[in-house]
């Protein structure tokens, strides 16, 4: 069993309908299971401020989760070209992860939503990159020959799924889906291929 860990941040729900694309993604490969989890709000001194248990959604996700899983997608909404505050809290907590290589040799792929069509889509996704490089994951992205990329006209990128969200893009468009699917594959088949190689 290959387990891809969907782990992200939203405020509003427009990631949250991307992590449910990407993990449809994944279990479209047989032999792969995604397991979605989220991280709590945090206050302004960045301490987490939810219960233990959220009320509704996926459970908070642990360091643990983490340094179980096969491969990782990682998503937030964009907050001035960079990810949300409450994952990047979560993302810092990892040292003890990077200290044993856990998540070395491992896919991860990125994924954002953003309110505006300059909002900052592709900075964000590098910058989540940045955590994941430096724990020696491999980063795997989406190819120009997924005919999406060249169709879409609102999110998607060639760093990973994006969403144009707001009043006049409440859902994903079907080439933000098609996108989220063809992460979720990639990711999976990656993290076979890695596993049984286990570079």
């Amino acid at each position: 069993m290959t387990e891809i860990l969907v782990l992200y941040y939203s405020r509003y729900g427009a990631t949250a309908r991307m992590a449910d694309m990407i993990a449809r993604g994944v279990e479209s490969v047989e032999g792969a299971v995604a397991k979605v989890r989220t991280v709590p709000e945090v206050s302004p001194v960045c301490e987490a401020v939810e219960d233990v248990i959220p009320e509704n959604g996926p459970p908070y996700a642990t360091v643990e989760d983490l340094a179980q899983c096969d491969g990782l997608a990682l998503g937030s909404p964009t907050h001035f070209g960079n990810m949300a505050a409450p994952l990047k809290h979560f993302i810092d907590q990892t040292s003890s992860i990077w200290f044993s290589g856990g998540l070395a040799g491992k896919p991860a792929g990125v994924f954002t939503t953003t309110s505006s069509m300059h909002g900052g889509h592709e900075t964000t996704l590098i910058s989540m990159m940045m955590p994941l490089l430096h724990h020696g994951m491999v980063i795997v992205g989406i190819p120009s020959q997924e005919t999406a990329l060249l169709e879409t006209r609102t999110g998607g990128t060639p760093y990973g799924p994006s969403h144009l969200s707001g009043e006049d893009n409440p859902t994903l468009s079907e080439e933000e889906k098609r996108l989220c699917l063809c992460l979720g594959r990639r990711l999976a088949k990656a993290a076979a291929a890695l596993k049984e190689a286990q570079i």
